[in-house]
């Protein structure tokens, strides 16, 4: 049993970077679906593909690498908030990632968010991660 499923999450994508792997295999969870498509949406991975046909579920992530650097799209993946110490922002406090070139994923009460689009809507949450 995995006590923190988002850390793990970020740590088998971090590690597939750092040993430039093409693709990922991740146990899935709703949770870890919706930062996948939050992550394909701003242009971190290339694509992914959900396949439930197993009992845990499987989520594939293709890896983004530029085409000459070989250089990945995703620099830095930092955990916030954990299960010892959550962090949670109001609409005043949200935080900004390298001055908004990278992106605060949010748990609010609308859903996984990132922290330009809960300043636009005016809501706060549970800081889960920043992407870079």
């Amino acid at each position: 049993m995995n006590t923190d499923p988002i850390a793990d999450y970020l740590t088998r994508i971090r590690n597939a970077v750092m040993a430039n792997h093409k693709v990922v295999e991740i146990p899935t969870s709703k949770l870890k679906r919706n930062i996948t498509q939050i992550l394909f949406e701003k242009g971190y991975i290339l694509n992914y593909k959900f396949e439930d046909d197993k009992t845990p579920g499987i989520i594939k992530i293709a890896l983004k690498y530029h085409p000459v650097s070989k250089q990945c799209a995703i620099s830095n993946l930092e955990r916030i908030s954990r299960p010892g110490l959550r962090k949670y922002v109001s609409a005043d406090e949200l935080p900004r990632v390298l001055n908004g070139l990278g992106i605060a994923i949010i748990s609010t009460s609308r859903g996984l968010i990132t922290d330009k689009e809960a300043r636009s809507l005016h809501v706060g949450g549970e800081v889960l991660c920043y992407v870079s």
